[in-house]
């Protein structure tokens, strides 16, 4: 069995127990709330790549050798942040697309009142059920871990993370982007959440501070470096592999990193980005070689 064959099937594996982990912190649909509820849980079980709690997950292992129990609950929480943000983006007032991962988006299954109470509820149960972590914790260490750990899932969420990038965005829709602010907005919108899911799996599984900044700027260069082989995909991609239309950005009028460097160079830069995150793993304590692979394929991916 070749090494690549073998990675897939343990990605598959691993991405399968997730998707149950995932589904234990979901709330219940009962109650005079239960609309927003169902609601909720129906953008949950869309399905999705569960990248974030993947990577934090296997950062977490890479430092303490084993997924701890603290982290569990990070790893539903930062999923629920992911797909809030889908549901906002799918709105009329935002992108305006009905449908998500192959069926109707929130919005368009639920109604647009609903679909917004649905993703403010998912980014506030994020905070509920990243704090269940404090139950197991096992000694002080781990308590302040884990308070540390919602500080940066709050930060990396926020005004200064995923929300200040998507505002930029959203200001500049349907005019041309200076590089700087599309680098702004890939660094946080993308980028940001990337950073939460591995920096928050160095902190639990007890990573040095010196080791957290390494795992950060490398963090950082795969999510700018994801975001742009995103943008190589809508040109050069394989309908059939991406499972979307491809050009759709060019017929929008949207600046992305190829329309602004051009293909060789988009392709060049994720070379160049990838290189340093696999350089930046290789300068931390531990050995993971799963999430090395894992790197390489996300930044390599074709879909």
């Amino acid at each position: 069995m070749s090494d690549m064959v073998q990675f897939k099937e343990e990605l598959a594996g691993r991405t399968k127990e997730l998707e149950s982990l995932i589904q234990s912190y979901l709330p219940e649909e009962k109650g005079s709330q239960r609309t927003v509820l169902e609601a909720m849980n129906y953008s949950m079980k869309a399905g999705g790549k569960r990248l974030r709690p993947l990577l934090m997950q296997e950062t977490c292992r890479l430092f303490a050798g084993e997924v701890l129990p603290t982290v569990a609950p990070f790893m539903a929480a930062i999923e629920m942040i992911h797909t809030s943000s889908l549901v906002h983006d799918d709105l009329p007032c935002m992108d305006d697309d009905r449908l998500r991962r192959g069926r109707l988006s929130t919005w368009a299954e639920y109604g647009e009142d609903i679909a917004v109470l649905a993703g403010d509820a998912l980014l506030i149960y994020s905070v509920e059920t990243a704090a269940r972590a404090f139950e197991a914790a096992e000694d002080e260490d781990d308590l302040r871990r884990v308070g540390k750990a919602i500080g940066i899932l709050a930060r990396k969420t926020g005004i200064y993370g995923m929300i200040g990038g998507q505002t930029v965005d959203v200001e500049l829709a349907g005019s041309a982007i200076p590089k700087d602010k599309l680098n702004f907005i890939y660094r946080l919108k993308t980028g940001a959440l990337l950073e939460a899911s591995m920096l928050i799996g160095a902190i639990l599984g007890g990573a040095a501070d010196e080791d957290c900044k390494i795992v950060e700027r490398l963090a950082l260069n795969l999510g700018v470096a994801f975001q742009i082989q995103d943008d190589i995909l809508d040109v050069a991609g394989n309908e059939a592999e991406t499972g979307k239309p491809v050009g759709s950005d060019g017929k929008n009028e949207k600046t992305t990193y190829v329309t602004l460097e051009g293909l060789d160079k988009a392709r060049e830069d994720v070379k160049a980005l990838s290189e340093k995150a696999v350089q930046d793993l290789g300068e931390l304590p531990g050995s993971n070689e799963f999430l090395e692979q894992l790197i390489r394929a996300l930044i390599n991916r074709r879909k």
